[in-house]
């Protein structure tokens, strides 16, 4: 049954008031944390939010391994922590205790509340339990044959001698897997109307995602303009849900979307609202970090002469564990997410500190990633780091950890070393100018988009 408008502007408010929720201070005493800047609330969100990779590097410097920085709404302490050792307390942490889904609240209008990414305890659980079947290696497996076809298709457009932001074609190749993969939609029409509408989606302005605290200015034109879209997103989720839920060969589907329905029986069946956060919630987590990781690849291999070579034979002679080891010192280098946060709820220890109700905690991804005692001349690009082995446990962390690490990792090595393959067997790479990054959404990307030249 398609649902109606007057449901579909019920469900979307709701998801909107997620992000007013403010964690309170409950007459906890917050006044013993870990030294941290003095400035204004809202100064210190900005700068965490958008100013990041200039912002927490200067904390560190400043404060230490471990400090506080306080953020809006409330204000709501953060304490972050930048050794391994660290990490591995909080990815260990009891997750009764550390809640990983109020850590990530600001993503609720977006996500929803049955996202994975805001679950927690048993509903974490049970929604992990659905969505894993999806992910474990035999479907990987399944899918990587889809994955080289979407590539192949992608690099068949391009010409030699051709410029372009690498950032955005990558975009285009990982979105086109996941709505084929996890979606399974193959209808152009419909395809049409996804790609645009979840591109605005992924192009949030930071200053939104802060803005969600506030009721007030969601009466603004950016914020309204941010929920009609998203309407228009839910629109053709549903529309999908509904008409996928009726198809005849819906036993012998293997996508995503498919298997979940399939999955729950009885009270364990998913309903249509939280197939929607799922599938949202896999979209976006699994479609842009994966093109931001290849992307920064292809640029860092373009400045490479001697790594290009050495890639591309891989490609020829089918050695993936060295395009696997590029997109893991990609990731390492330019990290896409910059810390993964938990809410306390009760009093823990870390780090030998002494931690009250109630704050946020998180380990930082950017400061774990460039520590010269984790990984010599952290500044450099070296494959070679993840040849054979990994790197000391809690040193490399892009997909978290504990039994909160990203659901789609594997997916994401797997999509990321097919789609260099594909590239690099018929194109040479150069880079184009100067790179950093910047923030977009909650995300870190290229600022000019990791521009190259293929040939």
């Amino acid at each position: 049954m398609t649902i109606t408008d007057e449901e579909l502007d019920r469900l979307s408010a709701a998801r909107f008031e997620l992000a007013s929720g403010s964690a309170g201070r409950k007459n906890h005493d917050w006044s013993r944390l870990p030294d941290g800047p003095g400035w204004p609330v809202v100064a210190q969100s900005i700068g965490l939010v958008r100013y990041r990779h200039r912002f927490v590097p200067w904390l560190h410097r400043k404060y230490g391994d471990v400090f506080t920085v306080r953020l809006v709404p409330g204000p709501r302490p953060l304490v972050l922590f930048t050794k391994p050792e660290h990490s591995r307390e909080i990815f260990a942490g009891d997750p009764e205790i550390f809640h990983a889904g109020k850590g990530n609240s600001i993503l609720g209008p977006i996500m929803g509340e049955h996202s994975l990414l805001l679950q927690d305890s048993g509903e974490h659980k049970r929604a992990r339990r659905l969505l894993m079947p999806a992910f474990n290696g035999h479907a990987l497996r399944g899918y990587q044959d889809l994955v080289t076809e979407v590539a192949r298709d992608e690099v068949a457009t391009w010409r030699s001698g051709e410029e372009f932001r690498a950032l955005d074609r990558m975009n285009a190749l990982t979105l086109e897997v996941i709505l084929r993969v996890v979606f399974g939609v193959a209808d152009e029409q419909r395809l049409a109307a996804l790609r645009p509408t979840v591109q605005k989606i992924v192009d949030i302005n930071p200053a939104l995602l802060l803005g969600w605290a506030f009721p007030r200015l969601r009466r603004l034109r950016p914020w309204q303009r941010l929920e009609e879209n998203q309407r228009r997103l839910d629109r053709l989720m549903y529309d999908e849900i509904a008409e996928r839920r009726e198809v005849p060969d819906l036993a012998e589907r293997t996508d995503v979307l498919s298997q979940l329905i399939r999955s729950g029986e009885g009270e364990d069946a998913l309903t249509d609202t939280e197939l929607r956060d799922q599938l949202v919630t896999l979209l976006l987590a699994g479609h842009e970090t994966t093109a931001t990781a290849l992307a920064w690849s292809l640029y860092e291999l373009g400045r490479s002469p001697a790594l290009l070579d050495r890639s591309r034979a891989a490609a020829r002679d089918g050695d993936d564990a060295w395009l696997e080891a590029v997109l893991k010192e990609s990731m390492r280098l330019h990290p896409v997410i910059p810390m993964v946060v938990r809410q306390l709820m009760a009093p823990v220890t870390i780090g030998g500190i002494d931690l009250p109700t109630g704050i946020f905690v998180g380990t930082s991804i950017l400061i774990a990633h460039a520590r010269e005692d984790n990984h010599a001349d952290p500044l450099e690009f070296r494959p070679e780091r993840f040849l054979d082995h990994n790197p000391p446990a809690n040193t490399w962390i892009p997909f978290g950890g504990g039994v909160r690490r990203c659901i789609g990792a594997g997916f994401s090595l797997m999509e990321g070393t097919a789609a260099l393959r594909e590239i690099l067997k018929e194109y040479a790479v150069t880079a184009v100018g100067d790179e950093q990054p910047k923030v977009r959404n909650i995300t870190s990307v290229p600022e000019k988009g990791a521009r190259i030249r293929v040939g």
